[in-house]
This record gives C-alpha cells, sequence and structure tokens, in this order.
C-alpha cells in the first residue's frame, strides 16, 4: 500500500512538473509582430518649381499703311512675312494636386532669341518690310490630369507679350523708318509632364499666341527719300502678329519631399 500511494505520488509529481515545463516553452515560444509593407513614395505634384526650356519660335506678320505723316489714309496692304528661329528661356510656377488625379496651377515663362521675318512691299517696289520679335513672356494658369502617379498631361491659357521692332528698308540694306513696340495678346497651350525622379521633371509642350492687330507708328531715320526728316513720323502700319513655339524642358520642385508614401 505504501508502494502504491508512493508510485502515484511520483507519476502526479512528475505529470505536475512536465505540466509546467510544457506551459513554460509554450510561454517562451517566439511571438511575431507583422510589419507593415511600405511601398515607393507616390509622386506628388504639388509644390513650386523652377526651370529651363529650349526649343523652336515661329512667327506671321501682317502689316499694311494706315496713316502717313499722321494723316489717316486707305489701307496699304504692305504684306506677311513668316519667321522661325531657336528660342530658349525659362519657367516658374506652382502646382496644387487635387481629388486624387487632377492638378491646377499658375505659370510665368520667358523666352528669349530673335525671330526675323521679312517680305517685299508690293505698294512700294524697292521696300522691304522687316520685322523682328526679341522675347515673348506668358502667365498662365494650367490644369493637368495625372496619367499615371508621374507622368501629367496638361492645358494651359493666359495672357501673353512679346516685344517686337519694325522696319522699311531698301535693297542696299539703308533704313528708311523703325519702331520698337510691344504687343499684348493671349496664349494656349498644352503639353506632357514626367517627374523621373522626386523633385526632377521633364516636359514638351506647345503653345500658340495671338497678339491681335496693333497701329505701329514708324518714325524715320531720314537716309531715304519719301519718309521725311529723321525723327518724323513716317507710316502708320497697322501690324497683326500671330507667333507659335514648340519647346522641351526641365523642372526642378523646391518642396518635392511632400510625396506620400503608399499604403497598402
Amino acid at each position: 500500500m505504501t508502494n502504491s500511494k508512493l508510485a502515484v505520488s511520483m507519476v502526479v509529481a512528475f505529470g505536475a512538473t512536465f505540466g509546467i515545463g510544457a506551459a513554460s516553452g509554450a510561454d517562451l515560444a517566439p511571438r511575431y509582430t507583422k510589419t507593415p509593407a511600405y511601398g515607393a513614395p507616390v509622386a506628388s505634384w504639388t509644390g513650386c518649381y523652377i526651370g529651363g526650356n529650349i526649343g523652336g519660335g515661329w512667327d506671321r506678320f501682317n502689316s499694311g499703311e494706315v496713316a502717313f505723316a499722321g494723316v489717316p489714309t486707305p489701307f496699304v496692304d504692305f504684306g506677311t512675312n513668316n519667321g522661325s528661329s531657336l528660342i530658349g528661356g525659362g519657367q516658374i510656377g506652382c502646382d496644387y494636386q487635387f481629388a486624387a488625379n487632377w492638378v491646377i496651377g499658375i505659370q510665368a515663362q520667358a523666352e528669349f532669341g530673335t525671330i526675323n521675318s521679312s517680305n517685299a512691299v508690293a505698294a512700294f517696289p524697292g521696300i522691304t518690310a522687316e520685322f523682328k520679335i526679341k522675347n515673348i513672356e506668358t502667365l498662365s494658369a494650367r490644369l493637368g490630369y495625372a496619367v499615371t502617379p508621374a507622368v501629367l498631361a496638361y492645358v494651359k491659357g493666359g495672357p501673353a507679350w512679346v516685344n517686337a521692332s519694325a522696319a522699311a528698308a531698301n535693297p542696299n540694306g539703308l533704313i528708311g523708318g523703325s519702331a520698337n513696340f510691344t504687343m499684348t495678346g493671349y496664349t494656349v497651350g498644352g503639353g506632357l509632364e514626367w517627374m523621373f525622379i522626386p523633385g526632377w521633371s521633364v516636359f514638351g509642350e506647345y503653345n500658340y499666341m495671338d497678339f491681335g492687330t496693333k497701329n505701329v507708328n514708324i518714325i524715320s531715320t531720314g537716309m531715304l527719300p519719301g519718309f521725311g526728316a529723321a525723327g518724323a513720323l513716317a507710316d502708320t502700319a497697322a501690324t497683326k502678329l500671330r507667333t507659335q513655339t514648340l519647346i522641351v524642358g526641365v523642372n526642378y520642385k523646391f518642396n518635392w519631399g511632400n510625396a506620400v508614401a503608399a499604403k497598402y
């Protein structure tokens, strides 16, 4: 009997010990916490930027006399001319991305480079009308749609300004009269922009500008007969101008660090 009690006691003690050990083992089992998965930062178009561009510019001038020496005349057509040239400049602006894929912004842009154009004036044999565009500035609102997080398709439009000059010359290059003037109009355009790394993007865009018609006073140089004394008002020419640009460029965004981490 004593031996039986002893055996039972040993079994109970062994079982208790084994149970405690098993429980302790369970308590010590490794515990894992799932690590959140993060993707690459999603490109954000919100922010301000500055950049440069290069491309081509085209102009089309139409002009005609509406007055001579300040006295109105019937319209005399001076003809039409077209010119093209390499241009380059820069832009600065700010964008705001909203409703997931839409982007609105404002941009100031300036293009430099001289575009020359000329034509023979049929109404005055031996006289060539010469025009020159010196630079173009625009202030545009932009509306874009992110077709992918890093690719933005956009349209733009707003006021535009141009500095230009006009001259009347003979075959020997002598200038009979000239004028420097500015014109105000509007621009519309559009393009694609690709953010290839955070903070940096490249773009290509087309712009059309219409500056309407302006009466430009041609001042005599005194070098050619028929234009009057030097400094005198010669012709007043109704001058119409339209231009186009096709450019590519690069932008740097100041606050590109605001990119949002993708969540899964």
